[in-house]
This record gives structure tokens, C-alpha cells and sequence, in this order.
């Protein structure tokens, strides 16, 4: 007992000295540690100098020898502690305005980027502060990058990229800004590549249902081309995103519940890596069993991996007819309790979106409707025209068991479109009900059996806050957003939208949801991944970060949280 508690005193007093003796010591790795061990057998003939050598080295020798085991045991490594640095991000985070270490761009690169885009390269401010705020992000940064570059073909990526890692400068690659967790933000200045230039669609196969193209095209421009050829590419988030940003963040939209997310609809990536290589990440085949899944290792890396300059995706037939369907309901869980009885009857339905009171009335205040301000389900169908009426009679008679009303129909191309652009631009609309006002939007995703439980226990607890918050959700598959208005000049309001945010992913947590159902991660989820997915995951992620990209220079402080070390 005696030797225990002494041995406890030992490792705390030792502690810093040998954190600080590792520091100065360039040579002592960790590595060594498990060859740190106290020597057993000492010589008669040393008794006299032992004391002396116990005192200074016994300790460090013994500390760096119990560091291994804590190395081992303990779920955040003791001597990572002080290596931190960045806060932001990291578990127990409440800040939003992102730190980082800032180093100016060397004129030496600023000299071979020129002499890369001509051109197509920029140092102005104004063009620099664009695209280092995001435009519909609460999130911030202190720096903004140094320079932004404007590539127009791969060999130009791989050669940005190449001299970025010859001097060691951080790399955003940047879409089409419509990232909602601070991906594109540069907290450490840099180099911005933005993809807008390489947006051309490079091959379509019509009989292969695919399609090659450059990342910088939009998906709502890609279905504009498509459209000729009786096909479109099925995923549909914000307006304005970009295939490559879209790759980048795993997005989904309003079809997924019928078509699966970006990870389901990908076929294979070219993608520039830190140094500069350039890789294939399959064939075009629609399935292989052929080595590492490299594609969904890219899918969703935020750009911290590497810069996709190629996209080859799968598409589907235009439907031959489709019905689109509303219905008001009293209360939230009622609504969410049809959406998921939809599911589970079977119906293949095309998009199943949920709206509370709150959003429907920013809808009204932003394009002077006036639909009832009560939670609405809105419904796709699509099929022949027989089977597609067939599926919305089936929902009317599952929405009137569950006290559904006002169960309305819509055929006419015209007015389909325009229920979909509202429902589209429905979370831009919610800045209407407060101008001048920012948003917190993030997004939570359950198991479907959950949705209306965790719905209304978010509504109940929105409905209790000053601030102002709406619901919108992807409700066939178990993932909704909400828009929590706040006044930025405020302190107390940001506080407040911040801990609402946390009670929804941490009540999500505990239902064995996830953080985000398709925003991604960026700094603001960060914060959350350990409670999610557990230390070792994310150790794993970072030895992954740490192979690819060894001088941490693509899109640096996103994704994995600070504290992770190994």
C-alpha cells in the first residue's frame, strides 16, 4: 500500500519534468517508451553515486515507463493533454469563432501558384473574406486564406497541391459554399482552391446510366443537362451545391429515402492527395470486390484527405408521372407518427419532408402564402399514373387514422414545382421571420422508430426558449434540421441556440442516432464525434489522416477533434 501510494506521488511530481525533458529531446520518441524501464540490478561497487542518480533519473525513468501503460489504458493519452492547442472543436467546446496558427503564405509559393493558374488567382481581400465566411454559417474564423486559386484542370490541382506541401500550406478546397459546419472556413490562412472552373460533364453513358464529371458542376445544372436524355441525378440538397462539395460532406436531400445519400450514389473518384499524386478510386463498374473501398473513404472526408476533381455517378429514368400530396396535422408527433407508418406500410415513396407550424409561417412571410401554420407533411409518389394515385390514396387513409386533414393533391407540373421550391428554399425562408438575424442550422439523424419522439421532445424545448426555432426534416428517413434564429449582438441569444443545439444531438446520441444526418461534420460537429463513435474510432481516422497527408496540410482542424492523439 505504502509502495503504491509512493509510486503515485512518484508519477505526479515526475510528470511535467519528463513532459518537459520529451519536449527538449528531439532524439526520445515514443516509441522508446516501452524501453524506459528502472534498472533492476546495480552493482556494489555504484552504491555510493546511486543516490545521487536515483534522485534525477530513477523518477524520469520510472514516470516514462508508467506513461507507456497509461499510453495504453487511459482513453485520452495523459501526454496529449498539453499538445492540444486549438479548443475550438474539441469535446466541451461552446465557442463558435474557429482559432488556428496562423503563418503567412512564403512569396516563393505565391510565385509558383502564378505561374500555375496565370491568371486565375487572386489576393484581394474582399475575394479572400468571401470565401473565408461561409455564406449561410454561423460559424467564423479569426484568419482568412492568403490567396484563392481558380484551377481548370486536374494536372493544375496536382501542381497547387504539390508546391502547398513543398512549403507546408494549408489547403480548403471550396465549392459551392452551401457547407452549414464551417468546412470551408481557413482558420489557418492558406490556399483556397476553388473547383468552380472544372465543371464540365467530361462523359455520359446512357445505356450505363452514368455520368463523368469535373466537381465543380452543380447538381441542379447537371439534371438541366440530363433532362434531354430522360435521366437526373437523384440527390438534391441546398441550391447551389456542388458535386464535389457534395462528395465531400456525404449529402443527401429530400430523395434519399428512395435513392440513398451521396455514399450510395457514387461510383468511382479521381482525387488529388497531399503530395500531389493523383488516384483512381475504382472502375466504373456499378459493383467490385476489388481491394480497399477507396471511394467511401474520400466520400465525406471533408477534404481532408485530398481535392476530388472527378466524379463518375450513377443516374435514373425520369419517372413517368408523379403525384405530390400535403396533409395538416394537430401536433408534430402526429405528423411524424404517418411518416413513419408510411415506411413501414411499404409504399415506395419518393420524398416524405415534415414541416412544423414554425417553418410553414417563415414559408408564408417569405413568398406571401398562406398555408395553415400547423405541421404539414408533404408527400412525392412517382410510377404510372395509376400506381402513383394508388400510393397517395393508401397515405390519405394512413394520415386520417392519425388525425390528418386537409389531405390535398397536386398533378400539375407547374404547381409540383412549385411545392418543392418552397419546401427547397424553405430553411432560407426562416430568415424572413427575424431580418438581421443569423441561424444556427444543424441537423440530427435516429433510428425511424425515434424520429417522433426526438421531434417532440426538440419542438417541446424550442417552445420554451426565446429564441425562435424551426423544424423541417427528412422524415422517411429519420432526419430532420432545425433553424434556430438568434441575434448576433447578443451573447446570451448565440448561448442559448448552442445549448438547444446540444439538448438535439446529445438526445439524439442517446436514442443511438448520430451528430449529423447530412451536414457533416466541419468544426461545429466536432465536438460530438467521440460521444458518438468512441476514441478509437477517431484514432483510427487520424492515423488514416496521418498516412495520407503526414504534414497536415489538407483542410487542416476540420472533421477529426483536437484532442485526438495517439
Amino acid at each position: 500500500m505504502a509502495f503504491s501510494s509512493w509510486i503515485a506521488r512518484l508519477r505526479s511530481c515526475s510528470k511535467s519534468h519528463f513532459i518537459n525533458t520529451l519536449r527538449s529531446s528531439s532524439h526520445l520518441q515514443k516509441s522508446h517508451f516501452g524501453s524506459l524501464n528502472a534498472p533492476t540490478n546495480v552493482p556494489a561497487e555504484t552504491h555510493g553515486s546511486f543516490s545521487l542518480w536515483s534522485s534525477s533519473l530513477l523518477p524520469l525513468a520510472l514516470a516514462a515507463s508508467l506513461g507507456s501503460l497509461a499510453v495504453q489504458t487511459q482513453s485520452q493519452p495523459s501526454l496529449c493533454e498539453d499538445a492540444r492547442g486549438m479548443s475550438i472543436g474539441g469535446k466541451g467546446s461552446t465557442e463558435y469563432m474557429v482559432k488556428g496558427s496562423y503563418k503567412p503564405v512564403p512569396q516563393e509559393l505565391i510565385n509558383e501558384l502564378k505561374a500555375i493558374c496565370q491568371d486565375n488567382m487572386t489576393t484581394d481581400h474582399d475575394e479572400r473574406f468571401f470565401h473565408g465566411k461561409p455564406q449561410h454559417s454561423f460559424h467564423k474564423a479569426v484568419n482568412i486564406p492568403d490567396v484563392v486559386v481558380f484551377p481548370r484542370s486536374e494536372e493544375e490541382v496536382s501542381k497547387i497541391v504539390k508546391s502547398c506541401n513543398k512549403h507546408k500550406v494549408p489547403i480548403v478546397p471550396y465549392g459551392g459554399a452551401t457547407s452549414l459546419e464551417g468546412q470551408t472556413l481557413s482558420p489557418n490562412g492558406g490556399v483556397c482552391i476553388n473547383m468552380s472552373l472544372m465543371k464540365s460533364v467530361k462523359s455520359l453513358h446512357i445505356e450505363d446510366m452514368d455520368v463523368v464529371v469535373e466537381p465543380g458542376i452543380g447538381w441542379m445544372e447537371l439534371n438541366e443537362y440530363l433532362e434531354p436524355y430522360g435521366l437526373f441525378f437523384p440527390l438534391d440538397p441546398g441550391p447551389g451545391a456542388s458535386i464535389g462539395g457534395m462528395c465531400s460532406t456525404r449529402c443527401s436531400g429530400s430523395l434519399a429515402v428512395r435513392y440513398g445519400t451521396m455514399h450510395d450514389n457514387v461510383i468511382n473518384l479521381k482525387v488529388v492527395l497531399a503530395n500531389g499524386d493523383i488516384v483512381k478510386t475504382a472502375s466504373r463498374a456499378r459493383k467490385s470486390a476489388a481491394g480497399y473501398d477507396l471511394t467511401r473513404l474520400m466520400i465525406g472526408s471533408e477534404g481532408t484527405l485530398g481535392v476530388i476533381t472527378e466524379v463518375t455517378l450513377r443516374l435514373q429514368k425520369l419517372p413517368e408521372h408523379s403525384v405530390v400530396a400535403m396533409c395538416n396535422f394537430p401536433s408534430i408527433k402526429d405528423a411524424a407518427d404517418v411518416a413513419i407508418a408510411t415506411m413501414l406500410s411499404g409504399i415506395q415513396v419518393s420524398r416524405v419532408e415534415l414541416l412544423d407550424g414554425i417553418q410553414v409561417r417563415a414559408v408564408n412571410i417569405a413568398n406571401g402564402k398562406n398555408l395553415p401554420e400547423v405541421p404539414t407533411l408533404m408527400f412525392e409518389f412517382v410510377g404510372t399514373e395509376a400506381y402513383a394515385r394508388e400510393q397517395a390514396q393508401i397515405v390519405q387513409k394512413i394520415a386520417s387514422e392519425h388525425n390528418g386533414s386537409d389531405f390535398v393533391f397536386a398533378e400539375d407540373p407547374a404547381a409540383k414545382k412549385e411545392l418543392w421550391r418552397i419546401r427547397k428554399e424553405a430553411l432560407w425562408a426562416c430568415y424572413a421571420m427575424k431580418p438581421g438575424f443569423e441561424a444556427m442550422i444543424t441537423d440530427v439523424c435516429v433510428p425511424l422508430s425515434n424520429l417522433a419522439d426526438l421531434i417532440s421532445k426538440s419542438r417541446e424545448e424550442m417552445d420554451a426558449s426565446p429564441v425562435v426555432g424551426a423544424i423541417i426534416a427528412h422524415a422517411g428517413d429519420g432526419n430532420f434540421h432545425t433553424c434556430i434564429l438568434f441575434d448576433p449582438s447578443k451573447e446570451e441569444e448565440w448561448q442559448e441556440a448552442e445549448r438547444l443545439n446540444h439538448f438535439m444531438v446529445h438526445t439524439a446520441l442517446a436514442m443511438e442516432g448520430t451528430c449529423s444526418g447530412e451536414h457533416g461534420v466541419g468544426t461545429g460537429k466536432m465536438k460530438y464525434l467521440e460521444k458518438e463513435l468512441g476514441m478509437e474510432a477517431l484514432q483510427t481516422m487520424k492515423r488514416i489522416k496521418a498516412a495520407l497527408d503526414p504534414n497536415n496540410i489538407m483542410n487542416p482542424g476540420k472533421l477529426i477533434p483536437p484532442h485526438v492523439c495517439f
